[in-house]
């Protein structure tokens, strides 16, 4: 009986379905971060250098043996550049919501075609873009905020219904990504069996630095207290995905339910996140890894608790 009310469970839950208001704010934020970083590097020819063979201008050997580059003709700067383009064309469309999931998919293959020529000039910021295309191409995420919903329905919005576990897998995802990245966290200067002082290290790094540094020494303790919370955010994630867990039986009975949904252990889990990443890009050169980490803080929420904040705001700024 307990596997059979288990399987019914998990059939209701990914039966469900829901309006497309998140899954299309997931879809634009990705899509921009695609286009923001090929652009910036496209811009100052850091592809030539990351990208192309060592004989033509790169840093080292690059061959590719299969896949689009190598049918294209190889790490050439004319190839490479004209994947480029094509990328940040496709991720714009993306953006804009024009071509559904056939768009995503080529955004998503032509990305994977650069990131995977040089495995050496990356991050897991690679995997989290590549991972988001791939849940955009399982899901019509243009069905509202797209040119396709204004050509099928004449409005740039709509109340069509999306399936919700995919918005359940970008929430998975990135959630993994935060707590394995804090159970790798094992050193002394990240545990609190140590005296906290990992981020100060990394701030006077040149590697990390956006600028000089320095003047962190005069703030130590408050270092001290951010490489504190950070661990402990990332360690504790489970009790974020309990959160969720509590809001989706918000009707159930228990103190300890009631008090997740009362208190929102959610929303002070995401506050502190963006917290995080908006330090991070202010103070440390990490690439996208932020901005592409944010994007799926879009999922985070349900649609009717963003239309109802969304209604929340308007109603503040917009008199009655």
């Amino acid at each position: 009986m307990m596997v059979l009310r288990a399987w019914k469970a998990l059939v209701t839950l990914l039966d469900t379905r829901e309006a497309a208001t998140c899954l299309a704010l997931f879809r634009i934020a990705m899509a921009l971060t695609v286009f923001t970083t090929l652009f910036e590097m496209w811009m100052r020819d850091v592809h030539l250098m990351t990208w192309v063979d060592m004989g033509l201008s790169g840093y080292r050997p690059i061959r590719p043996r299969a896949g689009l580059i190598h049918w294209m003709g190889g790490a050439t700067p004319d190839v490479v550049g004209r994947v480029i383009v094509g990328t940040m064309f496709f991720a714009l469309a993306s953006a804009a919501g024009i071509g559904g999931r056939v768009t995503n998919f080529i955004t998503l293959q032509l990305l994977i075609a650069l990131v995977t020529l040089n495995t050496h000039a990356g991050g897991s910021y690679d995997e989290l873009m590549t991972n988001a295309l791939w849940l955009l191409v399982l899901a019509p995420s243009t069905k509202t905020l797209s040119v396709d919903c204004y050509l099928q329905t004449g409005q740039w919005t709509s109340d069509a219904k999306v399936p919700a576990w995919v918005r359940y897998l970008a929430v998975f995802q990135i959630l993994t990504c935060y707590w394995t990245t804090g159970l790798q966290k094992l050193s002394v200067y990240w545990t609190p069996g140590g005296d906290f002082s990992a981020l100060y290290y990394i701030f006077q790094q040149p590697s990390w630095q956006r600028f000089d540094m320095e003047w962190v020494a005069y703030v130590y303790p408050l270092s001290q207290f951010a490489t504190a919370m950070t661990w402990f955010w990332e360690v504790l994630i489970p009790l974020w995905v309990l959160a969720y867990y509590f809001r989706y039986t918000a009707d159930s009975p228990g103190r300890v339910r009631a008090w997740f949904n009362r208190v929102d252990v959610r929303s002070w889990f995401v506050v502190i996140g963006l917290v995080f990443h908006l330090s991070v890009t202010a103070f440390m050169n990490v690439g996208p890894f932020s901005f592409a980490s944010m994007a799926y803080f879009a999922c985070f929420f349900t649609p009717d608790e963003v239309h109802s904040a969304w209604a929340r705001v308007r109603a503040r700024v917009v008199p009655a």
